[in-house]
């Protein structure tokens, strides 16, 4: 993943809807979610979820489909792998994290 896209697909997440919406789409899985459904469950008004959902289907983060009168949303798994890996691909000065490593989720980090 290059640097132009990571600026993108970070930039379309730092913005709370989005954010939300993203991570709804990534909790329904392939099947994805339905552009009103989303509306709904965010408590956003469609036309504001459509503009939300088209910055993250710019930045590469969302595919979508059509079934008969809805759009569906999905996340785009591979290209948030990509945005995953290139910002943990330095974790840690290239080598192996430990169990006290400061990249490791803080749930996971031994209590002092």
């Amino acid at each position: 993943m290059h640097a132009d896209q990571v600026i993108r697909a970070l930039s379309a997440l730092a913005q709370e809807h989005r954010l939300a919406a993203f991570r709804l789409l990534v909790q329904a899985g392939e099947h994805g979610i339905a552009a009103g459904v989303l509306a709904e469950k965010l408590d956003v008004p469609p036309s504001s979820m459509s503009f939300h959902l088209a910055q993250l289907a710019n930045a590469g983060l969302v595919t979508q489909r059509r079934e008969s009168r809805s759009i569906i949303y999905s996340a785009d798994y591979a290209v948030m792998n990509g945005l995953m890996g290139y910002l943990t691909e330095n974790c840690c000065g290239g080598v192996s994290c430990s169990e006290d490593a400061a990249c490791l989720p803080s749930q996971t980090r031994k209590s002092a």
